[in-house]
């Protein structure tokens, strides 16, 4: 054999060694995955445009408008954008599914409608709650009255929520919306025993029907409103901790790519990354002095379960 030939035949030996260890989300597998979106809203068409960007080579991605436009099509994985695509699909099919961008006290709803049906999971939109904690120490560290107003309706862990503000030197003042109670009402009691009043995102309360009267009356009492989005700050809230479209968009293209790989979903999980927004101009009209936000991150790093 000449020494040409040997150097052929090695070099088409070490491409067959390479194309052992080719993760089988980069080939060309036929792997199908189904993006539902809840509706047209910017914020779901954002995540969209950063998951496909985020997918690996090879994985055949079909994109549905509406949560309507679900009908039982099948895929590898069916994922979700918003609570209105996440009800959608798990009443109409048993497929495996990832929903994000859904409140986590809306989960184990979810779950109900998908009965031993073990291949579901989500990314939540919301922050964990020893996250907001640390949030509001950085933030308001003289303030240890937090209000926080939900609707009865909503499965939220008030009791975890109590016990994270106790540990870390805080009292709550909790109080639940009935259907037939008045907003303003039920809102001017938590105002009044409370220095902060923590938004939730619950929809029943914080709409934007609702949002303008709730922070007129919270600026008359002099409380600040923490919020739980970008858009909350420019509306009028002192502060936000919260991840964007982008960084939720590439949490669920890894667990995608993983459970293509593994056929296994992760436990539902809460947000990897965060963004923190500081409304200055509200800051001086409630006379407060706020860090500039990356000190605020460096105070937040420095606590577990804080990545950067």
């Amino acid at each position: 054999m000449t020494t040409g030939n040997k150097i052929v035949r090695c070099l088409l030996h070490s491409i067959l060694l390479l194309g052992w260890f080719v993760p089988a989300s980069y080939a060309d597998d036929g792997s199908r995955v189904l993006l539902v979106l809840s509706d047209s809203n910017a914020l779901y068409q954002t995540f969209a445009n950063a998951y496909r960007q985020n997918l690996p080579a090879g994985i055949h991605l079909q994109q549905l408008q509406r949560a309507e436009d679900f009908d039982g099509q099948q895929a590898d994985l069916v994922v979700t954008v918003g609570v209105k695509a996440a009800e959608r699909v798990a009443m109409k099919t048993t497929q495996p599914m990832l929903a994000v961008m859904i409140p986590s006290y809306t989960y184990a709803d979810l779950l109900a409608k998908r009965p031993g049906n073990k291949l579901t999971s989500a990314i939540f939109l919301d922050q964990p709650w020893h996250r907001q904690v640390d949030f509001l120490r950085a933030v308001l560290p003289e303030r240890s009255r937090i209000g926080v107003l939900y609707s009865a309706d909503t499965r939220l862990e008030i009791t975890a929520l109590r016990r994270e503000l106790t540990d870390h030197g805080f009292t709550l003042t909790g109080s639940a919306l009935g259907r037939d109670d008045d907003l303003h009402t039920r809102l001017e009691a938590v105002l009044a025993a409370s220095e902060v009043l923590l938004a939730v995102p619950d929809s029943a309360i914080y709409s934007s029907n609702n949002i303008r009267n709730i922070l007129l009356s919270s600026y008359r009492r002099g409380i600040p409103l923490v919020g739980f989005s970008q858009s909350y700050v420019r509306a009028g809230a002192l502060c936000a901790i919260f991840s964007t479209p982008e960084q939720l968009a590439a949490q669920a293209s890894r667990t995608t790519s993983s459970f293509l790989q593994t056929r296994k979903l992760p436990e539902a999980q809460y947000p990897a990354r965060y963004e923190i927004a500081v409304n200055q101009e509200v800051a001086r009209t409630l006379g407060l002095t706020i860090q500039p936000v990356e000190l605020l991150r460096s105070q937040l790093e420095k606590s577990p379960g804080n990545p950067r």
